[in-house]
């Protein structure tokens, strides 16, 4: 409609240009009308084509259309302004009306019952989505703290809060149950690394990524959150040093740091150092980790209740174990439940898990070490 509008239509109509000198046509007579009810009907064909003057015109748009329209976007900015100075901030409810007086004279015409603030700030920013909020206007508005997009706006402060953690724990690979600044940081970086949990858009999930990265380059890991979580562990363990001068050595079984024993936890990487991805190895080896020498492995088969298959087997359950963990962010599987591998294999991982726990007193070292990572307390 009309609102729609700017104050350019007015200066596009106000060219200064002669004034039209007066043309009187009369309208043109169209003939007897059909016979009604013996009334006497006149009919006349109005001329709508006729010149008119623009300046009249662009009076007419000013005075009904323009002014009314300013007037109400100036008591709407009004109503920011005195929002924005109460609260501290702009996301305004959309049901919140700001100001007026019961009985009395309102923000909004008189009404008393005040201006439609979270309304009115929606309305302003699907006109900016359309591209039909003047420049000024929206300068205004920024200068209050507007937020154009909310969703975005939300997302910045989930990153603020995982700075935060960071800051605490030096890694972004929280449980999905942890919490800091009121925000389920844990859940929110669990659905940020899943397929298009940065958003649909690839520009806009590309710089999402990076700002992630900045705060912790492995927030994304290739590999299990529980053993990065491990691992960042370690690292806070063994301090500034890394582990030059022999750090490590007092890293033993018992040692806590976040929860996590990362002693034990040393112990099982050295183990199965072989097990490891390239990029898991590499960050031990930066620690000064070194596996497990081939002179103090156990004997071949001690601890183990069968050969090579069954350990694969066992390998096969840890990680469909670990995989469910991680997405449900708990330890308890139903017994029916299966759980399909990356790589296709569909592992009966709720009989798996009971049958290992009947079995735990045949399980060597290294295998409930394993479990206990995971958070297995039986283990």
């Amino acid at each position: 409609g009309l609102r729609a509008h700017d104050e350019r239509a007015v200066e596009m109509l106000a060219i200064p240009q002669e004034t039209s000198a007066a043309v009187s046509q009369a309208s043109s007579w169209l003939g007897e009308a059909p016979e009604s009810d013996g009334e006497e009907e006149q009919r006349l064909l109005l001329r709508f084509g006729t010149h008119r003057d623009p300046l009249l015109v662009a009076r007419l748009v000013q005075y009904n259309v323009l002014e009314p329209e300013t007037a109400a976007w100036n008591a709407g900015h009004r109503a920011a302004v005195a929002y924005r100075r109460r609260e501290g901030h702009l996301a305004v409810p959309y049901n919140h009306v700001e100001g007026g007086i019961p009985g009395g004279e309102g923000a909004a015409g008189g009404s008393g019952a005040g201006f439609p603030l979270g309304r009115w700030l929606s309305d302003q920013r699907q006109a900016m989505r359309a591209g039909g909020i003047l420049t000024p206007r929206a300068e205004k508005l920024e200068e209050l703290g507007i937020v154009w997009d909310p969703a975005d706006a939300a997302w910045e402060e989930n990153l603020g809060a995982a700075r935060a953690y960071y800051e605490a724990y030096a890694t972004l690979a929280a449980p999905v149950t942890a919490s800091i600044m009121d925000k389920p940081i844990g859940q929110w970086l669990a659905n940020a690394r899943k397929k298009h949990g940065l958003g649909k858009n690839p520009a806009e999930a590309a710089r999402r990524a990076a700002l992630l990265a900045a705060i912790d380059p492995d927030w994304r890991p290739d590999w299990p959150i529980d053993w990065q979580r491990s691992y960042a562990a370690l690292k806070t363990a063994l301090g500034p040093s890394g582990g030059e001068g022999g750090v490590l050595a007092f890293v033993e079984p018992g040692t806590l740091v976040h929860g996590v024993d990362v002693g034990r936890w040393l112990a099982v990487q050295k183990q199965d150092w072989q097990r490891l991805a390239p990029g898991q190895r590499e960050r031990l080896e930066q620690l000064g980790v070194q596996p497990r020498p081939a002179a103090e492995k156990p004997a071949a088969a001690r601890g183990k209740r069968a050969g090579a298959g069954a350990s694969a087997a066992f390998d096969r359950g840890i990680a469909a174990l670990a995989q469910y963990i991680e997405r449900e962010g708990r330890t308890v599987v139903p017994r029916g439940w299966c759980e399909d591998l990356q790589d296709g294999t569909a592992i009966r991982l709720g009989v798996w898990l009971s049958n290992t726990r009947s079995r735990r007193a045949g399980l060597s070292e290294e295998q409930r070490s394993r479990l206990a990572a995971l958070g297995i307390d039986w283990a």
